[in-house]
């Protein structure tokens, strides 16, 4: 687990809530989150993509090797 989260007691973590409201305001929160899941998404997917890749490249060098 996070180290950090482990100090937190019961009313720090509205507190930092409440800033975060405060800064941020209601309406760009939601924006942000709607954001920060896309680029999480995005971030995922390019693994996949990657890992797609080594999996096809280690299956045609595999076959490649077979052939000669």
């Amino acid at each position: 687990m996070n180290p950090l989260l482990i100090n937190l007691n019961g009313w720090e973590i509205p507190i930092i809530v409440l800033v975060i409201l405060i800064l941020f305001g209601g309406r760009k929160i939601p924006e942000f989150m709607k954001g920060l899941g896309k680029g999480i998404n995005s971030f995922k997917k390019g693994l996949n993509d990657i890992e797609e890749d080594i999996k096809t490249d280690s299956t045609n060098s595999n076959s490649t090797t077979d052939k000669k």
